[in-house]
C-alpha cells in the first residue's frame, strides 16, 4: 500500500507492505489529502533538528520523497494549487486561475468559489456564498463518488474556503472552513440547510477563544533557533498594537485590534484548531469505517497567512512547522487508533 502527502511543492510518499502481484492490493479504508499551503520543500530539512518522530520523519523515514518537482503552471496561489492538485489539470483547464479574477462574463471580479446562489450555514454573516461551480474539472474526490455510485463519503476542512471547497471537489458530502467573525466551522448551503449534530458540538467547545486566550512564545527556547534568521526584523509586519515584530505575542491584548478571530489564523494554533477538528470529522462522519472507500481532504492553511506577513527566514514560521509536526504527528496517531495503521492511505 502506498500513502502519499502533498506538501505544496513536496511530495513524500509512505511505503507499506508490499503486496506480490498475484495478490490485489486491498483498497484503503480513508484517503486523507494533506495540502501545507505555502510550504517550502527546504523546511523539511532545514527545521528536520527540531521535529519529533511521528510528524514528518514519520512521513519521509517509512516512504520516499519527490526532490525534484516542478510546476508547470502559474500563478502557485492557493485556489489555482489545490485544484491543480486534486484535479490534475492546469488553470487553463480547471478554471481555477488565481484566488481572485475578473470574470468577464459577469464583468466583475470574482473569488473564485464565489457564488452567490447559495448562503452560509453556521452564520448568517459568514463567508458562506461558496461553491465549487467554477472549477470546471473533475477531481479524484469526484470520481471517487462517481466510481462508488456516490456510496463513498468525502469531507473537505480547511481554515479558507477554498482550502475545503476545490479539494473536496463538486459531489461532496460536506466541507466546512473557518469563520472569523464567529471563530467556528461553516459550510454553505450547497452542501446542507444545517450543520451536522456532531459540527454544532464541535462549535460549542470554543476553541478559538481558548487559542486566543494565551501567549503565543517559541516552544522551544529561543537561542535554539538557529534555522532562522533574527526575532526582531524590518522585513516582517508588526501586528497592531504591538512594536516590535518579536516574541512574545500576548493574543488576547492583540486579538480586538488584528481582527479578532482572525488573528488565530495567523498564528500555530490555528493549525491546532484544523487538527482537533480533522479528528472530529473523523468520529462524526464514521470515515473509513464502512465497506468503501471514504476521502477526507484537510488543507492547513495558518502556514499561509504567516508566511505572508512574517517571510520564510522569520522565526515565527520555524515555530509554527516546529507546532506543525506536533499536529501531523497528532493526526497520524488518531488515523492509527480510529482508522487503522496500514489501512489508510495519506498524499
Amino acid at each position: 500500500m502506498i500513502r502519499r502527502i502533498l506538501l505544496a511543492s513536496t511530495l513524500l510518499i509512505l511505503n507499506y507492505p508490499t503486496w506480490s502481484q498475484s495478490q490485489p492490493e486491498p483498497k484503503p479504508k480513508l484517503v486523507v489529502g494533506i495540502i501545507v499551503d505555502q510550504m517550502r520543500f527546504e523546511y523539511l530539512y532545514r527545521f528536520e533538528s527540531k521535529f519529533g518522530g511521528g510528524g514528518f520523519k514519520r512521513l519521509m523515514g517509512e516512504g520516499f520523497t519527490l526532490r525534484n518537482g516542478h510546476y508547470n503552471y502559474v500563478p502557485t496561489i492557493t485556489g489555482p494549487g489545490h485544484a491543480s492538485v486534486y484535479t490534475g489539470a492546469t488553470p487553463a483547464i480547471h478554471g481555477i486561475i488565481g484566488n481572485e479574477y475578473y470574470d468577464k462574463f459577469a464583468r466583475k471580479k470574482v473569488n473564485c468559489v464565489e457564488d452567490a446562489r447559495f448562503k452560509p450555514v453556521g452564520n448568517p454573516e459568514g463567508n458562506g456564498d461558496v461553491s465549487p461551480a467554477r472549477m470546471l474539472a473533475s477531481t479524484v474526490t469526484d470520481e471517487l463518488k462517481l466510481a462508488t455510485q456516490k456510496k463513498a463519503k468525502v469531507i473537505g476542512i480547511s481554515f479558507k474556503d477554498r482550502g475545503a471547497v476545490l479539494p473536496s471537489g463538486h459531489m461532496a458530502d460536506g466541507a466546512y472552513w473557518y469563520d472569523s467573525k464567529s471563530g467556528k466551522f461553516i459550510t454553505s448551503t450547497y452542501y446542507m440547510t444545517k450543520l451536522p449534530d456532531w459540527v454544532e458540538k464541535f462549535n460549542q467547545r470554543n476553541l478559538a477563544n481558548k487559542y486566543l486566550s494565551q501567549t503565543w512564545n517559541t516552544l522551544l527556547p529561543i537561542e535554539q533557533y538557529v534555522e532562522s534568521g533574527p526575532d526582531e526584523s524590518p522585513y516582517e509586519s508588526k501586528l497592531k498594537g504591538k512594536t516590535t515584530t518579536s516574541f512574545p505575542y500576548n493574543l488576547s491584548e492583540l486579538r480586538k485590534a488584528n481582527g479578532d478571530f482572525g488573528l488565530l489564523t495567523m498564528t500555530p494554533f490555528g493549525n491546532d484548531y484544523l487538527t482537533e477538528m480533522a479528528k472530529a470529522t473523523l468520529d462524526g462522519e464514521n470515515l473509513g469505517k464502512g465497506q468503501w472507500t471514504d476521502f477526507l481532504t484537510i488543507s492547513f492553511s495558518s502556514t499561509d497567512a504567516l508566511g505572508h506577513s512574517m517571510g520564510p527566514n522569520a522565526v515565527e514560521i520555524e515555530d509554527m512547522y516546529i507546532r506543525l509536526d506536533k499536529n501531523i504527528e497528532d493526526l497520524l496517531k488518531a488515523l492509527d487508533e480510529k482508522v487503522g495503521k496500514g489501512t489508510y492511505t495519506v498524499r
